[in-house]
């Protein structure tokens, strides 16, 4: 089969594709598929049609690459891709949008506000923050409204930080998040053709929180898989990540990261093309599940191809 395999980008999260797409490549080698490796640029376009691939494997991250806007031209190109559609991917990328989505499921997430660049500037908004910190509670943690990897994200735990959490948030987006900061255990779910893989749980080394050192260096956090969950926290768990997966439109594969406090688990936001690099928790649970790398990613193919 021939694959065009697209990875780089311009986003932060380049060198988390460039790592994501290599192993891919290697693994569609293993395989007997012909790669074509491409990053994005003026003659992706001219490339894709000149060099026309079977299926087009999607290992973008960030802005760009997972927020719908290739996955819209490879629909105009009428080329099969991996991993969700235009619109799930607009919704998950917007955490946001994806949260108000959740509640009108009635899915469980922290409670949260949005706070745009412009309306700190020009409306005044900072005079809220303290209505914020009613709404949200403190500690809380503060996050840009799209893109992934932990970037930019700070836990505050007095009003007086919040103004310096917001300034870092929003360097990386227009938009950011107060969200309430949940204690409990994270986990993350990852779903492969509609169904829940066995849970992870990430436990950070270092740090309170699984930040992008914790994620992406090796030994920068311990993972178990499957999670040490008793029967109803796991079907429970797995319950509100498929919901979750669903009602964002997922399809293919993605990740839901869950944080399983007092009250049960609370969605913290959907991955629509999670990493695949060898720290990443797709290709961990895949293995409990019985897939090694390779035939995980025979069988997102297999889902582009065939649905």
């Amino acid at each position: 089969m021939k694959v065009a395999l697209l990875q780089g980008g311009r986003s932060l999260e380049r060198g988390v594709s460039l790592r994501s797409g290599q192993r891919v490549t290697e693994a569609l080698l293993d395989l007997g598929h012909e790669v074509d490796v491409m990053d994005l640029g003026p003659e992706l376009v001219t490339r894709l049609e000149n060099n026309r691939p079977d299926v087009v494997f999607i290992a973008l991250h960030g802005t760009e690459g997972e927020d719908g806007t290739v996955q819209a031209l490879l629909e105009l190109l009428d080329i099969p891709y991996t991993g969700p559609g235009v619109a799930a991917c607009k919704r998950c990328m917007d955490k946001s949008l994806a949260k108000y989505i959740l509640r009108e499921h009635s899915l469980p997430t922290p409670d949260w506000v949005t706070y745009s660049e412009a309306a700190i500037r020009d409306f005044g908004a900072a005079s809220t923050f303290g209505a914020a910190v009613d709404r949200v509670g403190l500690p809380l943690v503060a996050k840009p409204a799209s893109g992934g990897s932990s970037l930019g994200v700070k836990v505050v735990t007095e009003l007086e930080q919040i103004p310096n959490a917001l300034i870092t948030a929003l360097s990386y987006d227009n938009r950011a998040l107060l969200e309430t900061w949940i204690n409990g255990r994270e986990l993350a779910v990852s779903v492969l053709g509609g169904d829940a893989l066995p849970v992870v749980e990430a436990i950070p080394t270092d740090s309170n929180a699984y930040d992008f050192e914790a994620r992406y260096e090796i030994g920068g956090a311990s993972f178990e898989c499957p999670a040490d969950l008793d029967d109803a926290e796991t079907a429970e768990v797995e319950r509100v990540a498929l919901a979750a997966y669903q009602a964002l439109g997922c399809s293919g594969f993605s990740r839901v990261d869950i944080m399983l406090g007092e009250s049960g688990p609370q969605v913290l936001e959907i991955n629509a093309i999670p990493g695949l690099t060898e720290t990443s928790l797709l290709p961990q649970a895949a293995e409990a599940a019985g897939l090694d790398f390779d035939a995980m990613v025979q069988r997102i193919l297999d889902l582009a191809i065939n649905g």
